[in-house]
C-alpha cells in the first residue's frame, strides 16, 4: 500500500480521488501547499497528486520545492488548464520540473489509477 498526498484547493477533487483509492492506498489530503508540507514532514510519501492552479503558491513551485526536499518522491501533475490571467496549459510545465505523468480535469477513476500503478511501478 502506497502513500497518496493529494493537494488541490477543490474540496470535491480531494474527495473524488479520496474515494477512487481509498482501497488500495493509504490518502492523505491537503487543500493548501503548507498544509501539504506539514504532512509529508510527518508522512513518508511515495506519491504527490499535485494541483497546478492554486491560490497563494502555484503547484508547479510546489512540486519544485516537493523534489528539492525529496528528491525520490513520485509526482502526479493534475490541472484543468485554469489561470490567473485566463486559461493556460501548466502540464507541460510540470513534466519538465519534475513531474512523472500529467492528467488534464476533468479525469475518470480508470485515467487516474493507471496513471498511478504506471508512476508507482516504474523505478528512477
Amino acid at each position: 500500500m502506497s502513500n497518496i498526498l493529494v493537494v488541490d484547493d477543490d474540496k470535491s477533487i480531494l474527495i473524488f480521488i479520496e474515494q477512487a483509492l481509498t482501497d488500495s492506498h493509504q490518502i492523505f489530503t491537503s487543500e493548501t501547499v503548507a498544509c501539504a508540507e506539514e504532512i509529508s514532514n510527518n508522512n513518508t510519501i511515495d506519491l504527490l497528486i499535485a494541483d497546478l492552479v492554486m491560490p497563494k503558491k502555484n503547484g508547479i513551485d510546489m512540486i519544485m520545492e516537493f523534489k528539492k526536499i525529496h528528491p525520490d518522491i513520485k509526482i502526479l501533475a493534475i490541472s484543468g488548464g485554469g489561470g490567473i490571467t485566463g486559461r493556460f496549459d501548466y502540464l507541460p510545465i510540470a513534466k519538465l520540473v519534475g513531474a512523472e505523468d500529467t492528467l488534464k480535469k476533468p479525469f475518470t477513476v480508470t485515467e487516474l489509477r493507471s496513471s498511478i500503478n504506471t508512476i508507482l511501478e516504474t523505478k528512477h
